[in-house]
């Protein structure tokens, strides 16, 4: 690949020597847990289906950051996640959108890497000039 990543971010894109060694987390969103206990003492959970998104950390430490610049918290951007989700390939099916030509089977379980609409939350980057290495950070949360 040119850009030397699975990851795509649409708008900014990604720069060659931007995302070797990148990790990616995929979490519910703390608004997707609404566990309550009866007065027995047994767990239900209130949670609504429309709160069931993730939220994303995409980290890496390489020669250059990705193009942040004009990147601020609350745009949107479309993400073409490098962590994968994975379900039962016999009657289950993706909940999200997976990247074209991601899929692929291993076992009775298909993966897939998700394409996320996500916000912005925050960046970080981070220059070590004497042994020139770039680190950043891109948090976001599923529209």
């Amino acid at each position: 690949m040119s850009n030397e990543t699975l990851l795509t971010i649409s708008g900014p894109g990604m720069n060659p020597y931007a995302a070797r060694g990148l990790t990616q987390t995929l979490d519910p969103i703390n608004a997707a847990a609404s566990l309550r206990r009866t007065i027995n003492g047994k767990l239900r959970d209130l949670s609504q289906p429309q709160f069931r998104k993730y939220t994303s950390t995409i980290t890496s430490r390489d020669q250059i950051a990705p193009p942040l610049d004009g990147v601020w918290p609350g745009d949107l951007l479309t993400v073409g996640c490098v962590a994968e989700l994975s379900y039962p390939t016999a009657g289950g099916a993706p909940q999200r959108t997976p990247v074209a030509g991601s899929s692929r089977t291993d076992g009775s379980y298909t993966f897939y890497r998700p394409s996320l609409l996500m916000r912005v939350m925050s960046y970080t980057t981070q220059e070590d000039e004497y042994g020139r290495v770039v680190s950043w950070s891109l948090v976001l949360e599923e529209d």
